[in-house]
């Protein structure tokens, strides 16, 4: 973040799968995780609740320098989902919005896919979003997912009962966020 604040970095959308978390954004209420069990359950700087991430679950977190006229936060949410719902729809999937809820979800009653949580410190941005793909869903019974019982949660696999290529989605959902953001990213792969 710090070297996108100085321009030392331009933009930059990071997508990732993360070995099994539990995060608590800020306003994360402690009772919302159930039963972590061997869980590492970790406090972060992004506003929300409690979030699972584990393998089979695509995060995105875009470090962006917001420009003069992208300085409305919520405008920036309404963002993420939109490029979730583009990619969603490249799969065949109706995403939808839920009034009151950022994230993105789908049927009826709704079902969550999608939960975002962002952070913004000089206009930068960090955090961001986590697509289920082929997540276990099983494992959200840890908590209750962004203060919702875990039954909301849904993945792309489940919604379309078939395989869902993870990489596929990776590149779908990375276009999307470049449409919608205005952004043109490069692939880079980290030789480190």
């Amino acid at each position: 973040m710090a070297a996108r604040q100085t321009d030392a970095i331009p933009d930059t959308l990071i997508l990732v799968e993360h070995p099994e978390v539990i995060t608590l954004g800020r306003s994360a209420k402690l009772e919302n995780v159930l039963d972590a069990g061997d869980i590492a359950v970790v406090p972060i700087e992004r506003g929300g609740d409690a979030t699972y991430h584990g393998p089979g679950q695509l995060v995105a977190y875009p470090i962006f320098l917001l420009r003069e006229d992208e300085r409305d936060l919520h405008r920036y949410l309404r963002g993420l989902e939109e490029a979730i719902l583009r990619t969603l729809a490249d799969f065949g999937l109706h995403g939808i919005r839920v009034p009151g809820s950022t994230g993105v979800w789908i049927g009826e009653p709704a079902r969550k896919l999608a939960s975002i949580g962002v952070a913004v410190r000089k206009w930068v941005t960090l955090h961001g979003l986590a697509l289920n793909v082929s997540t276990e869903l099983a494992r959200f019974a840890a908590i209750n997912p962004c203060g919702f019982p875990a039954s909301v949660m849904t993945s792309m696999v489940h919604e379309l009962d078939g395989p869902v290529d993870i990489a596929a989605v990776e590149r779908t959902l990375a276009s999307h966020l470049g449409q919608v953001l205005g952004r043109d990213f490069r692939d880079t792969v980290d030789s480190a």
